[in-house]
């Protein structure tokens, strides 16, 4: 058996130590986000915006440290069989949800079935747990559980916010499972007590919190007796509130607003790129004109991204080169420079591909049908002034290749049904998923959860298998960057803009803030205090 961590050492704070919530100064915190959350279930999470929501309410079973490598958490220790095929998780005994149940073997259990009743998150259970056979209670805190194939991912789950435990009690009772709320329980540092629609969210202090991930600033509970996030969906209303002290931390800080966070010397600003993969476009080629390759490269080489990212982001976004962002140890950094840009390439493959007339708007258009293609997106998941970047690439793809863009921002029922009804061409879309190969298994194969594209290639689904398979990091690096290649050079599929980043800003009092080490994304406010 091979024991990948060491057993989780309760730390003793000794009088010189961490401080502990006691003794620091008991401020509450208002934090404005840019997103409301579409779900307060960390099982059925979606938007990257909400990790750090869901770490506030409900601990994952292992935690991921600075270094990639996975730490105890609820879980104080493990072990794999030799041949991938067994996992042995030894729990906390101290444990305890919200509602006063205790966390054991048999809790972990029902999370685990949970993923089983169908329709519950189809997207997990065919990705993440796709290889979980079985979860056996060898005892109250210890649990085995067998894989059909090894599987590199699995890890990777029990890290992420989709492990995040949830009270058997409170699976059955919650009013509304799907949305979560105040009646779904955790065990972590903060209860939440009040929702808000549209407005906010608001956690008080679990006093009784002892059980932080291995690599905390500090044990025992939480610093901040109470925490609010409001949803203010307007980047210069997030600013406003935070200059003028309504609120402490914002999250999400547009380009346009950097200079003045920055020259502010009452305010701090951090930021992180994402994991994961890329904010991309996905070309939709299961009907015209994305049918056609000439026409998806033809649309790459009709967007000057450099200049588009200037205009949008002044200069604070990372280009994308593929599909992978940059900060993945799996990103595939010879794609460099292999498309965008080359406007005569571009009108030269829209002539070749039948699209040489213009209509009088200067539109192409082959058999009396204009160039159109369109985007449906998903207002709860615009976010980054994406909008504002689709009218710049809108505007460059009419002026410089006369392609006909349209962009339509609608509620997620409209979103979805647009999806089903196969009534789009571009599918806008970035991943936090702290291991890259999460979301190359969703969006790429054939039968992927969300492969937008249509597209098929039994190589690319090969590869990803073969990655799963495999704990070799070299091999998977290998067998990834042959499938970013097929994606983005060979079969252009995707076109690759930014790597996603977030920024946080906040009064200078306002200590502990910080990124999840996996994800980039905001830590949640475990470490948050006020004060010295």
């Amino acid at each position: 058996m091979k024991r990948l961590t060491p057993i989780l050492l309760v730390a003793v704070l000794s009088a010189c130590g961490a401080q502990t919530a006691q003794t620091t100064q008991n401020a509450t915190l208002t934090w404005a986000v840019e997103t409301q959350p579409i779900t307060l279930n960390p099982q059925l999470w979606s938007q990257n915006k909400a990790r750090l929501l869901v770490f506030n309410q409900f601990d994952a079973l292992i935690s991921r440290g600075e270094d990639g490598s996975f730490q105890p958490w609820l879980a104080k220790s493990w072990e794999a069989s030799d041949d991938g095929l067994t996992y042995t998780l030894d729990l906390r005994d101290d444990v305890t949800f919200h509602d006063g149940t205790k966390f054991d073997a048999a809790s972990v259990k029902a999370n685990l079935d949970q993923f089983r009743v169908p329709g519950y998150n189809p997207a997990v259970a065919a990705i993440q747990l796709k290889a979980l056979d079985e979860a056996e209670v060898v005892s109250p805190y210890r649990l085995k559980l067998t894989l059909k194939e090894p599987d590199a991912l699995f890890l990777d789950f029990l890290a992420s916010p989709y492990a995040g435990q949830v009270s058997p009690k409170s699976l059955k009772s919650a009013k509304d499972l799907k949305f979560g709320g105040p009646d779904l329980v955790g065990t972590g540092p903060f209860i939440l007590d009040r929702f808000v629609q549209g407005q906010e969210l608001h956690y008080r202090r679990n006093p009784a919190y002892q059980w932080p991930p291995a690599g905390a600033a500090h044990q025992g509970p939480a610093y901040l007796p109470e925490i609010t996030y409001r949803f203010l969906p307007e980047a210069a209303v997030r600013v406003g509130a935070l200059t003028s002290g309504q609120v402490q931390v914002i999250e999400g800080v547009p380009a346009t607003e950097v200079g003045l966070i920055k020259k502010d010397p009452d305010l701090t600003l951090q930021t992180s790129l994402n994991s994961g993969t890329a904010y991309s476009y996905y070309f939709n080629t299961s009907h015209p004109p994305f049918d056609d390759q000439r026409v998806r490269e033809a649309f790459r080489e009709a967007v000057d991204v450099d200049a588009v990212l200037k205009s949008v982001y002044q200069g604070t976004a990372t280009r994308a080169w593929s599909i992978v962002g940059e900060k993945s140890p799996f990103y595939d950094g010879t794609l460099k420079g292999t498309f965008g840009g080359d406007l005569a390439k571009a009108n030269s493959l829209l002539d070749a591909a039948g699209w040489g007339q213009r209509d009088a708007e200067g539109f192409r258009v082959k058999d009396g049908k204009r160039l159109t293609v369109r985007e449906v997106a998903s207002a709860p998941f615009v976010r980054d002034r994406r909008d504002i970047l689709s009218q710049a690439v809108q505007a460059q793809v009419k002026q410089n290749a006369g392609i006909d863009f349209q962009v339509r921002i609608v509620d997620q029922g409209s979103a979805q049904k647009a999806l089903e009804e196969d009534q789009y061409e571009i599918f806008g879309n970035s991943r936090g998923d702290s291991d890259a190969g999460a979301a190359l298994n969703l969006i790429l194969p054939e039968k992927g959860a969300i492969n937008r594209t249509h597209f098929a290639d039994p190589r690319v689904d090969k590869w990803l298998a073969s990655a799963s398979a495999t704990s070799d990091q070299a091999e998977r690096k290998e067998l990834y960057a042959k499938v970013q290649r097929a994606a983005v050079t060979e079969k252009a599929i995707v076109f690759p803009i930014y790597v996603p980043a977030d920024q946080v800003a906040a009064r200078k009092s306002v200590r502990g803030l910080g990124f999840d080490p996996a994800s980039g994304t905001p830590a949640g406010a475990y470490d948050v205090r006020i004060g010295t």
